[in-house]
């Protein structure tokens, strides 16, 4: 999708450098908007270990910050994580 296009290279846009590499990236596992995000954390991180200026930039616009959520796993008694089986008061 385009707007996940545009999230994934949101870092090299930011940084006006755009032009200036051809990034290949093969990503696996999650959906497309968690790979978008995988794919701008990346190049974040390769833009910032190129330069040190670049890397105050991209701290600042939260690119080098991982997206720590996680699926919360199922409990046992429940049929998923939070809900709950339907309550027959008699």
């Amino acid at each position: 999708h385009l707007s996940h296009k545009h999230a994934a290279f949101l870092p090299l846009q930011k940084t006006e450098q755009g032009k200036a590499f051809d990034v290949t990236a093969k990503v696996t596992g999650g959906g497309i908007t968690g790979q978008a995000g995988a794919i701008s954390h990346g190049i974040a991180r390769a833009l910032a270990k190129i330069d040190g200026d670049i890397k105050k930039t991209m701290r600042k616009e939260g690119f080098l910050t991982r997206d720590a959520r996680m699926v919360e796993r199922k409990k046992p008694g429940r049929p998923k994580a939070r809900k709950r089986f339907q309550y027959s008061k008699r």
